[in-house]
């Protein structure tokens, strides 16, 4: 299977489907959240799915209530305009790596592949991860650690690399792993590695702006009274998803206008939703996932 999609029922249900409404699905992957969407649909509704990376592209579904864009959802509004779509009915995003990504080895996503160090979700990128181990300064790995992975000894990882990228250039996942393997805690080898590659995966694919990219034109394209549903798995977008539904921004608290009132375009569906226990056990992946959702006010 190319992915096995997360939370499928709550995220679906989450957007409160119209059978003839408009719906975004900004993450298509391997098409289960999308083939649920549809199957929720009338014979009148219509999906808008995104995906940059070509090989998702290749999970089609043929439907012809489906129009599928192979492009970075930061695009959004432009696509959906070209499209003909000024606003929609909800938008579902699940914003994980793919089991085919991270289970594939030519695509550098994993700890557990020997492979290049590539990260790239968009093949037509040229910035990968080998070329931010060998390029980037001291302090800018450092940043891009504690800032994507809340490592706390970020100074030293990155110190290490750049010590060993002047003997060797760093290009493969083997390699890099067995530079780290020294400072990493004894039974937590596996969980710091995951999130060094995590960071530098963020970097690669400037997930972080991309994101903020994308909330800031919901208020645009989304209905009064339509849904957005986003399904994260790291606190650094969960935390961005989760203050732009409450505050309207990025702030710690909301803009106000002249006279002090504020404008807010979501109000929360609920506080957050988590895997069951039962999901957990078949897709060990989910355990870190929350689902977030608000209403267009």
């Amino acid at each position: 299977m190319y992915h096995n999609p997360v939370m499928l029922e709550e995220s679906v249900t989450s957007l409160g489907i119209k059978e003839d409404g408009v719906y975004v699905d900004l993450t298509f992957g391997g098409g289960g959240h999308s083939k649920a969407i549809l199957n929720a649909l009338g014979t009148n509704g219509k999906l808008i799915a995104f995906d940059q990376d070509l090989d998702a592209i290749k999970n089609r579904i043929s439907d012809n209530r489906l129009l599928l864009v192979n492009q970075n959802f930061k695009f959004l509004k432009q696509n959906l305009l070209y499209h003909g779509y000024k606003m929609v009915d909800g938008i579902l995003a699940d914003l994980g790596v793919s089991s085919y990504q991270f289970d594939n080895a030519d695509r550098g996503f994993s700890i557990r592949h020997q492979s290049k160090l590539d990260m790239r979700m968009n093949k037509n990128i040229e910035l990968t991860a080998s070329e931010i181990l060998n390029n980037y300064s001291e302090f800018e790995l450092a940043k891009i650690f504690y800032e994507y992975s809340d490592l706390k000894n970020s100074r030293l990882i990155a110190k290490l690399i750049v010590n060993r990228r002047n003997e060797n250039k760093i290009n493969s996942t083997k390699q890099f792993n067995n530079i780290l393997f020294p400072i990493l805690s004894k039974g937590y080898e596996n969980k710091t590695l995951a999130k060094i590659y995590q960071a530098l995966r963020i970097e690669v694919n400037d997930e972080i702006e991309v994101l903020k990219q994308l909330l800031v034109q919901l208020p645009d394209v989304i209905k009064i009274g339509g849904r957005v549903s986003f399904i994260t798995y790291h606190s650094v977008e969960d935390r961005l998803i989760k203050r732009f539904i409450k505050n309207g921004c990025f702030a710690l608290e909301p803009m106000k206008d002249a006279f002090g009132k504020t404008n807010l375009p979501f109000n929360k569906s609920f506080k957050f939703k988590v895997p069951s226990k039962e999901e957990i056990k078949k897709n060990n992946r989910s355990r870190s996932a929350k689902l977030r959702s608000a209403v267009r006010i």
